[in-house]
């Protein structure tokens, strides 16, 4: 086998592997917000902050992913292969949300925290809103989140 099939072969494969990786089982912790329990997949590392919520198709009701940086600082989020409509909430080191934004599917625009943030919580579009949670309420629970690397 030559080196150009070698290297198809391999490109091949590693783009087949992507989903799959996509898929690996993420650390979850129990959260609450104003009485409100969800559960969220904790994503810790770059990896699974970059890859985020992309590829899904469907999230359960009181489900979300809660990502985790080493320190607070500003950030911001676009939904690029990402098929869920989504609201985001920038929570500060306190555990105090700063900020919630809508977020349409397949964009690349940007939508960033209104002031340092450590955590972003995704949630279903329209969950915060439909449970009355806007900025100034705690996340309890984050303190069980793994830490950032």
């Amino acid at each position: 086998m030559n080196a150009m099939k070698k290297l198809f072969l391999i490109a091949l494969l590693a783009l087949c592997a992507a989903p799959v990786c996509a898929q690996t089982p993420l650390p979850e912790i129990t959260l609450s917000i104003k009485g409100h329990k969800l559960t969220a997949e904790v994503a810790a590392n770059d990896n699974t902050r970059t890859t985020g919520l992309m590829y899904r198709r469907m999230m359960p009701e009181n489900r979300g992913m809660l990502f985790v940086f080493a320190y607070a600082q500003p950030q911001s989020f676009w939904m690029m292969n990402t098929y869920l409509p989504l609201s985001i909430a920038f929570v500060d080191e306190q555990g105090v949300i700063v900020n919630i934004a809508d977020m349409k599917p397949l964009t690349t625009d940007p939508h960033p925290s209104a002031k340092p943030a450590k955590y972003a919580l995704e949630m279903n579009q329209g969950w915060f809103a439909k449970r009355g949670i806007k900025a100034g309420a705690r996340i309890d629970g984050l303190k069980e989140a793994p830490a950032a690397q």
